[in-house]
């Protein structure tokens, strides 16, 4: 027996997980269930399964009905209540080719090729793709780079000792650069060194530790030296700041001596502003350490914590911890408060020694006044201490996976609980050379870790293994290594050598522009609805199929390479909804049990395998037939019998007429309209009406092309990408029975009988300048919904529209909103609900309701509930259609015709022709401008209801005063500092694409005014 199958994965969804229960007409079941079930069998499971399948088949037919598959799981299983709804599902599922009865064996090859490639697709979904080699750039820095960082837009921000600052762009493109340290070392006989530095974004400005025992603060924007804390103990290593909460912040730094120096900030704008005003040293404003552990606003604040150098340290608000490593063992990493517990014995003894001898205790606060940089040691229970092999010189923390990883001199990189300092969670071995940098990656669960030989591994959390290692080799970058950072939002390594170099992840959508969801990482031509399962099945450009819960919008299952590499441009289900039929740019057909990602039959021609572009399932008198149609011209015939076992099955001979007279152009759609109706239509905008039953063609339609038409497009754009049949009309012979998406991008309502007759036709857009690309028709026929290629949904009313003679004008628009910001590819109504699922070569699978409410994109972390309105993303829009240019309301100031001669949407309809008449409605248009701008009242139409609201200044006024845009969250501009820039790649440009047109009147140009008195005078021309 041949078998062939996708890879295939179940993921859940936030919330898919749990147990809920969910009412669907008056009975409560639990939504995930049928999983739970398949989740629980085991070995000795299957054995019992076994031998109840062996007792239950009373008839030794080898097989199990329906009741009997019930009995038996509940008895296997040990199953209570009502759950007839479950298994039966699960019992439709293994029963893909509705038999009525499953085998041993169909039950084995399901729960089998589910569990085995549930484990190969975890293993693909985790994979990661790197670009390789690395970017790599010049940089400005002569001294080595001592930290990179990354300021809130994804900015490289890099330092080198000698004070040089560079600004990188994501794209590792070199910005500005600017050196501080040029006049303070001017007049300085040895040059001043930089320790380390950190950023102060919310004050807007750089701190620098230096070399001669000093912290500097210096403007961001200007580079400009602001003021400096002078007298410190110890030289600053390592520094570390972090905003604790409204005008407070901790400023931090390690010394030599193993101590952690804390300086506390209460009043920071006030403490900054006061700093400023000191006494300048060399040009500088500057304040000792002394004055800062004395004032009211600060404090200092030294511990004794390692025994060796503070290799790195870091403060973290959401434990209200500081982290610091040493290359010591026996403190290699300690988590320790900022200022200590409270000691209320020691606390009760100064009150009565003050109060007993107040003279002794006003000297002994005195001494330890003095004594304020001297380093104290916390108490034990103030601090965590780690002993690791080696020390640790590395480290990273993350609240959100309650997880530390530690890295040194041992080539280990350690996994630990904060609350569990005896013993790592995990190791992972892997790397030859010491750690030089570790990154915790929540949101991708990995981790990314650089040894000193340059060699960058990444490992999953959950699993604890290596999913990929980059050596030298691969990523080119040469020199040593002097600092590392990961830029959590460009999601990318920034790597210092000798040279600035930059390893990123594959550019995708996904990790381009974060703030958008997307349902796959292609674009997505097709996704259907499948009621007896409840299922969304969506397929992608990349091979990939996705089943959705549609009531909760959680992901269910999926498997790819179902066409191998090749795309998948269609899709349908049999009648059963049992079983998923796909076609794919490779030219073939493939049936699949889509719930565990089995084919079971490939249909495919002999001779080419050409794209197939649409499919439909067709059922006439216990006769089942898959029919298929593309870019082979013909239409592709085979049949569906259950019977016949072949895995792959050839079409049956062609129709005369289809070879004969059929179409010379690709085929796009076709469409069925049982009994014995069947219409296609071709890339050269022509459409045939065949005779199901026969194979002959009843007609030939192709749409006139009108007079004031321009062509846009280099082939004319003839194409019809969609064919509907209006099965209520079908014996209506007045009337329009079939509708078709084009050509020009038109919609077009034709009369099949008679030779076939053009009812209407009409754009769904101003200039016709985005042509239809999809359409979807109710079960009644009443309403007509059409996706464009500029994202945007339509909706008519068609009841009565064409049903006696042929209409001038469209029909009545019920709405219209722009649903994706690329061209739409499919759409399905789940008329039950009252819900349209629309797909975009954007990679997105939206849902709305009939009058365009969003409820959410599949793919989403929130689930929302079909039943309860309350869930649903609107009155929100996708951000992606948020921010795009394109979705900007229209206004009917910028619709008015301007005095310059430019068009609007206002001068689209045809006039008599007479230059009287325009001139006149030139004037009367210009007048009614001016009133408008007079009366200064906005006037904004809404399409569906044909109303009009007006705001005046009052309530312009009334709305700024309630302040609604401090409740934003600022995507607009967070998108346009975020935007990728544009780059050029060769090729012509946008101003050598321009189309140029003759003029149509070319004024004439005046000779020149000089008399014949004035050339002879000057017989050379001159004219002074």
């Amino acid at each position: 027996m041949y078998s062939s199958r996708g890879t295939s994965t179940t993921t859940t969804g936030t919330g898919a997980g749990k147990r809920g229960t969910k009412k669907w007409n008056g009975v409560k079941y639990s939504m995930m269930f049928i999983f739970i079930i398949e989740e629980r069998i085991n070995l000795e499971h299957l054995h019992k399964l076994k031998q109840s399948f062996e007792n239950a088949d009373s008839e030794n037919s080898g097989t199990l009905t329906l009741d009997q598959f019930k009995l038996v799981i509940r008895n296997s299983l040990g199953l209570r209540g009502k759950n007839e709804e479950q298994i039966t599902a699960l019992f439709m599922k293994i029963d893909s080719n509705s038999a009525g009865h499953i085998a041993w064996d169909q039950f084995c090859t399901y729960m089998q090729l589910e569990y085995e490639e549930k484990e190969d697709a975890y293993r693909r979904q985790k994979d990661v793709d790197i670009h390789t080699p690395a970017s790599i750039e010049y940089m400005p820095h002569r001294e080595p780079v001592l930290r990179i960082t990354n300021m809130s837009d994804g900015t490289f921000v890099a330092t080198s000792q000698d004070g040089t600052i560079s600004f990188w762009s994501g794209n590792m493109e070199l910005k500005r650069t600017r050196s501080v340290m040029t006049e303070q070392n001017a007049t300085r006989q040895k040059p001043k060194w930089v320790t380390d530095f950190v950023l102060m974004p919310q004050y807007n400005k750089l701190i620098l530790g230096t070399g001669d025992r000093e912290i500097q603060f210096y403007e961001l924007s200007t580079f400009e030296p602001y003021c400096q804390v002078t007298g410190l103990e110890t030289t600053p290593l390592k520094m570390a700041y972090c905003s604790t909460g409204y005008d407070e912040c901790l400023i931090m730094y390690g010394d030599s001596e193993g101590c952690l120096n804390i300086i506390i900030i209460n009043g920071t704008g006030e403490t900054l502003r006061t700093w400023k005003k000191m006494p300048k040293t060399e040009g500088i404003a500057s304040v000792t350490l002394e004055k800062v552990a004395h004032s009211h606003l600060t404090r200092f604040v030294r511990w004794k914590v390692h025994n060796d150098w503070v290799a790195e340290l870091r403060y973290y608000d959401e434990i209200r911890s500081i982290i610091s490593c040493s290359n010591n063992e026996s403190s290699a990493l300690v988590i320790g408060c900022t200022t200590g517990s409270t000691h209320v014995e020691a606390q009760l003894k100064e009150i009565k020694e003050h109060s007993n001898f107040p003279d002794a205790a006003d000297k002994k606060l005195k001494i330890a006044q003095q004594n304020y940089a001297h380093a104290r040691r916390r108490l034990d229970a103030d601090q965590t201490t780690f002993r690791i092999h080696k020390g640790v010189k590395v480290f990273d923390f993350c609240k959100e996976k309650n997880l530390i990883i530690t890295g040194g001199m041992d080539r280990i990189v350690r996994m630990w609980n904060p609350y569990v300092p005896s013993k790592p969670t995990g190791m992972l071995r892997g790397h030859n050379a010491p750690i030089f940098s570790l990154y915790i990656a929540a949101d991708e669960n990995r981790v990314y870790s650089i040894s000193q030989d340059k060699t960058i591994k990444v490992w999953d959390i959950k699993d604890q293994v290596c999913m990929l290692t980059i050596r030298p080799k691969t990523h080119k970058i040469r020199g040593d290594l002097q600092a590392c950072h990961y830029n959590r939002v460009a999601k990318g390594f920034c790597i210092a050598t000798d040279q600035m170099a930059l390893l990123s992840h594959r550019a995708n959508r996904i990790q381009q522009h974060g703030e958008v969801v997307y349902t796959h990482k292609e674009p997505v031509h097709c996704a259907k609805y499948n009621p007896s399962f409840k299922h969304i099945v969506s397929c992608s450009d990349g091979s990939v199929v996705k089943i959705w819960d549609f009531e909760t919008g959680n992901a269910v299952f999926e498997f790819s390479q179902a066409h191998d590499n090749n795309a998948i441009t269609t899709m349908t289900f049999d009648t059963s909804n049992r079983r998923l039929i796909t076609g794919g740019r490779d030219g073939r057909l493939k049936i699949w049990n889509y719930n565990n990602g089995h084919c079971l039959k490939r249909l495919e021609r002999e001779d080419d395998f050409d794209e197939i572009t649409d499919v439909c399932y067709i059922e006439m008198n216990k006769n089942r037939f898959i029919l298929s149609v593309g870019w082979d011209r013909h239409i592709n015939i085979y049949t569906d019998n259950s019977e016949d076992f072949r895995h792959v099955q050839r079409p049956l001979p062609k129709w005369a007429d289809d070879l004969r007279d059929g179409h010379k152009e690709d085929i796009l759609s076709v469409a069925v309209c049982l009994p014995n109706l069947l219409a296609t239509s071709s890339y050269d905008g022509e459409v045939i009406v065949w005779n199901l039953i026969s194979g002959h063609i009843y007609c030939h339609l192709r749409s006139p092309v009108p007079e004031t038409y321009v062509s846009e497009e280099l082939d004319g754009d003839n194409s019809i990408c969609k064919l509907l049949f209006m099965s209520s009309r079908k014996d209506n012979k007045s009337a329009a029975q079939l509708i078709a998406s084009g050509p020009r991008g038109s919609v077009h309502f034709w009369n099949i009988y008679n030779g076939g007759g053009l009812f209407s036709q009409f754009s769904s857009s101003k200039n016709n300048s985005a042509p239809v690309t999809t359409m979807q028709l109710s079960d009644d026929d009443t309403t007509l919904f059409a996706g464009d290629a500029r994202g945007f949904i339509t909706v008519w009313d068609v009841e009565g529209y064409c049903l006696f003679n042929k209409e001038d004008e469209p029909p009545s628009l019920l709405g219209s909103w722009r649903g994706h910001i690329e061209s739409i590819t499919s759409m399905d109504l789940v008329e039950s609900h009252n819900i349209l699922i629309s797909t975009s070569l954007d990679c997105t699978v939206r849902l709305w309701t009939t009058e365009g409410h969003y409820i959410g994109t599949l793919g989403q972390q929130q689930s929302w509930d079909v039943y309860n309105p309350s869930t649903y993303a609107h009155p929100m829009v996708p951000y992606d259609v948020l921010v795009d240019p394109v979705s900007m309301p229209t206004h009917p100031i910028l619709n008015i015709k301007l005095s310059n001669g430019g068009s609007s949407s206002y001068d689209e309809e045809d006039g008599d022709g007479e230059e009287e008449e325009e001139e006149e409605e030139e004037i009367k248009m210009k007048s009614e401008e001016k009133d408008e701008r007079k009366s200064d009242v906005i006037s904004v139409t809404n399409l569906s209801t044909r109303s009009q609201f007006h705001f005046d200044d009052d309530q312009i006024a009334k709305e700024l005063k309630q302040k609604p845009f401090n409740k934003g969250t600022g995507k607009r501009l967070r998108h346009e500092k975020l935007k990728p820039l544009p780059k050029d790649r060769g090729g012509p440009n946008a101003y050598q694409n321009l189309k140029c047109f003759d003029l149509a009147d070319t004024p004439p140009v005046p000779p020149p005014s000089r008399s014949r008195g004035e050339k002879m005078d000057d017989p050379f021309g001159f004219q002074f």
